[in-house]
């Protein structure tokens, strides 16, 4: 949905208000749509319409997590705002049932996520955030927006007031600094894979190609353009930082990490320990599908068939030491293999970063809020367990946040899998009833000594009994 809300629903506190419709904001609003009694939330957003990585619905590429993973099942399986329920609507339920995907295309979950926008009450495209701040005399939060115009300039000016914010502002593409500069100047194609379809002809034109990144779009990436460019003629370079292109952790007891369980849990450590335990879980959410790496290799090996190899050079272990362009046309990377200790030049005609996503920063927005938050020894915000921002006591209002709560809550935040159950919590925590009951229990792995009740099954292990440090 689109345009303004009216003064009245302006004037009116409302219950909550979200900032952002990617789809865990999405996945929230279409929960609230269903608390019983109602709930007054509106959702603003910047894009005019719903966009999730447009440029990465590469033809063919999946989601990393099953059609489950929706926006409400895994809290809500009866939700008209259902995966299921969308294909329904489209008269597809059928050939879905027989097609037997249970990991979806992208492009499929996008469709989908664009289907929920257009139906969903409450949603405002075309709206920008500029400041959220902490009104005593109303004891609510004011929220101030931009509505955008079609070609995005500023058509009008409003305030909205509310008891709850929940900030889902998403990520931003990362570009290493030694190559900022040329991603800045448009001679010579230096890309994020953010935009990859959106230059992939330019890139097919080119006469050498560098990727650089090993997790899934990376892999992606490089499989799309080996596909497409001429056998004994590819001209390619993949390199990674990473010691191996090597395959996400997908065993059965791995994925429990991106459990309420796991979560709860990795909440529950020091500061230090979630900090030194982030950095050392890097392939349970960025390496790549076993799926993409079968399918290079397969490419690679039909194109050795009739004798030589494919012009295709794949190095892991290697970093851009610096970075420039070479008579406007090429650019010069820098190399430096960690385990050699050795360094060299590749001259390229194009590059593609394959090099991941930041949180947005949230102190822009919340210049205004900055001395009622409470921050870590690194100077970031503090999360509660119910992905709440905490604030000082004065401010009664609560403040969510989705996807920027890393360093609190685990390699889980950016999970899809996850957006159902944090949304459901959200909403528990909101209203101060269970519109939305959740599990206890979703993992077997016990990941801590702590006591657990048992829950009166035969043959339950005994209860752990801690013991004095």
């Amino acid at each position: 949905m689109t345009g303004t809300p009216s003064t009245e629903q302006l004037d009116q506190p409302h219950d909550l208000i979200g900032v952002g419709i990617g789809p865990f904001n999405l996945s929230l609003a279409a929960l609230a749509h269903g608390v019983p009694g109602g709930l007054a939330a509106t959702f603003f957003e910047q894009q005019p319409a719903f966009r999730w990585h447009p440029g990465l619905l590469i033809e063919g590429s999946t989601l990393q997590v099953p059609f489950l993973a929706d926006l409400v099942t895994l809290a809500d399986p009866a939700s008209p705002w259902s995966f299921l329920n969308y294909l329904r609507s489209r008269d597809r339920l059928f050939p879905f049932y027989f097609a037997e995907r249970f990991h979806i295309q992208r492009a499929e979950y996008d469709a989908y996520c664009r289907w929920v926008g257009d139906n969903l009450p409450g949603l405002h495209f075309g709206h920008q955030v500029d400041a959220v701040r902490w009104s005593a005399e109303r004891d609510l939060f004011e929220v101030d927006f931009i509505q955008l115009d079609a070609d995005g300039e500023a058509e009008a000016l409003g305030r909205a007031y509310t008891r709850n914010i929940a900030l889902g502002l998403g990520t931003e593409p990362y570009v290493p600094e030694p190559l900022r500069p040329l991603v800045e100047a448009p001679a010579v194609p230096v890309i994020h894979s953010a935009t990859y379809l959106e230059h992939r002809e330019r890139l097919l034109a080119a006469d050498h190609v560098t990727v650089i990144g090993s997790g899934q779009s990376g892999a992606e990436v490089f499989l799309d353009l080996l596909r497409a460019r001429p056998a004994g003629a590819e001209k390619l370079h993949w390199l990674a930082r990473t010691e191996a292109f090597a395959p996400m952790e997908y065993s059965k007891l791995g994925l429990e990490h991106f459990t309420p369980d796991y979560t709860r849990y990795f909440h529950s450590l020091p500061e230090k320990v979630r900090d030194d335990l982030v950095p050392r879980q890097w392939q349970l959410h960025k390496g790549i599908d076993t799926d993409t790496i079968a399918a290079i290799h397969d490419e690679l090996y039909r194109r050795s068939m009739h004798g030589g190899w494919p012009d295709a050079v794949l190095t892991p272990g290697v970093t851009v030491r610096t970075a420039g362009r070479v008579a406007t046309t090429k650019v010069e990377l820098h190399l430096e293999h960690t385990q050699q200790g050795t360094r060299s030049r590749l001259t390229t005609d194009a590059v593609v970063l394959a090099t991941g996503y930041r949180e947005r920063p949230l102190d822009g927005l919340l210049a205004g809020l900055d001395p009622y938050m409470r921050r870590d020894s690194a100077g970031r915000p503090l999360v509660d367990g119910e992905f709440r921002l905490k604030l000082d006591p004065a401010v009664t209002g609560a403040l969510y946040v989705q996807n920027a709560e890393r360093h609190t809550h685990g390699v889980g935040t950016p999970d899809l899998g996850l957006a159902a159950w944090r949304s459901a919590g959200i909403l528990n925590c909101l209203t101060g009833k269970e519109p939305y009951p959740l599990p206890r229990r979703t993992a077997f792995t016990s990941f801590g000594l702590e006591r657990r009740e048992a829950p009166g099954i035969p043959g339950q292990a005994p209860a752990l009994t801690p013991l004095e440090c």
